[in-house]
């Protein structure tokens, strides 16, 4: 039986993307098929899976920042309602003009290199300011003042000093909380970051991923990581969301997938990584390479890589099945696979 994506009907939603397809090449190739995904207010959703998966094609649809040569080819992206005033915005047919009102006020998001976002020859606190002087039509006296609040927010130490800085006097941990703090400072419904904590080192990515939690539940955001960490998102996420070949190929809470996934892909990304076992010496490598981006395959995209798949794997299009429990898999096989703790 196929099933939605979408986890149980809330009062509140945040986003909801419905059978989002993304394609390349001036349309030449489907990158991104069939997305579906909901996200709760004040929830944190994982979007997961290697390089080339998709991920990042389907935030920059929520953004409306589809490269050159990129188009949303069909579905919907629905953002809001989810606070009291706010209205719900169709966001695949949105025009310039409401572009111009979302980014920012209603969804913001923070990539995976600060430094290249931010404009070299700028204070940082000037940076700041300058959407709250745009967008909330502050004066630069009350601009400012709040850019070395939402300084100290994110925990930037001797805020009032930075607010005076160009971003080359920082480090590459302090720029992202830079980005950060003009992220939520137009109270958005939505942050999505992407590969936000990547470049920084280990320490640094616990303090920014403990600030994304506390900011989520500070200013009632909701948070859609993008990452290929499985131990990233077993720390910030609800929910999450496996991506392969431009398809979601499960989801569910983050916990019960984890110890417990139900499609052979994600069995084989947490099996080269090292959640909850640091003492592993060597990692498992997964066969073969992904697809490339919009090549047109018949049945599960993952067959070619799976040491489980049959013949039906490949007899045609594969529908997300039910899981059970708000879970789904798109795998032909999710009834007779053995579940991990029974191994």
């Amino acid at each position: 039986m196929s099933a939605s994506l979408q986890p149980e009907t809330r009062a509140r939603t945040t986003l909801r993307v419905e059978d989002l397809s993304v394609t390349v090449a001036r349309g030449r190739r489907t990158a991104v098929a069939d997305v579906t995904f909901e996200i709760a207010a004040g929830e944190s959703v994982g979007l997961v899976g290697e390089s080339g998966s998709g991920k990042t094609l389907t935030c920059r649809s929520v953004l409306g920042l589809l490269p050159s040569g990129c188009d949303v080819a069909g579905g919907s992206i629905r953002l809001g309602g989810a606070r009291e005033g706010d209205e719900a915005v169709e966001l695949t047919t949105a025009r310039r003009r409401t572009w111009d009102k979302v980014r920012g006020t209603r969804v913001s998001a923070v990539f995976q290199d600060p430094a290249s976002y931010l404009n070299p020859s700028m204070t940082v606190g000037r940076q700041v300011a300058e959407q709250l002087r745009t967008k909330r039509r502050m004066s630069r006296k009350e601009a400012d003042a709040r850019s070395v609040e939402l300084l100290t927010e994110v925990g930037i130490h001797r805020p009032a000093q930075v607010f005076h800085q160009f971003p080359h006097e920082l480090s590459g941990g302090m720029l992202q909380r830079v980005l950060i703090a003009i992220a939520v400072s137009l109270e958005p419904e939505l942050l999505i970051a992407d590969e936000a904590t990547t470049a920084l080192d280990p320490v640094i990515q616990a303090e920014i991923l403990q600030l994304l939690t506390r900011l989520r539940r500070t200013h009632d955001l909701s948070l859609l990581l993008v990452t290929h960490d499985l131990a990233v998102v077993a720390e910030t996420c609800d929910r999450i969301l496996v991506m392969y070949g431009g398809q979601v190929v499960e989801s569910g809470p983050t916990d019960e997938v984890l110890a417990d996934p139900r499609h052979p892909y994600t069995r084989a990304l947490l099996s080269v990584a090292s959640i909850g076992d640091w003492t592993r010496r060597t990692l498992d490598v997964i066969p073969g390479t992904p697809p490339e981006a919009g090549v047109q395959m018949p049945g599960c995209r993952f067959a070619p890589r799976c040491s489980e798949a049959v013949e039906a794997c490949t007899a045609g299009a594969v529908p997300l099945h039910d899981a059970g429990a708000g879970r789904t898999s798109r795998c032909v096989r999710v009834a007779d696979l053995t579940p991990t703790g029974a191994r």
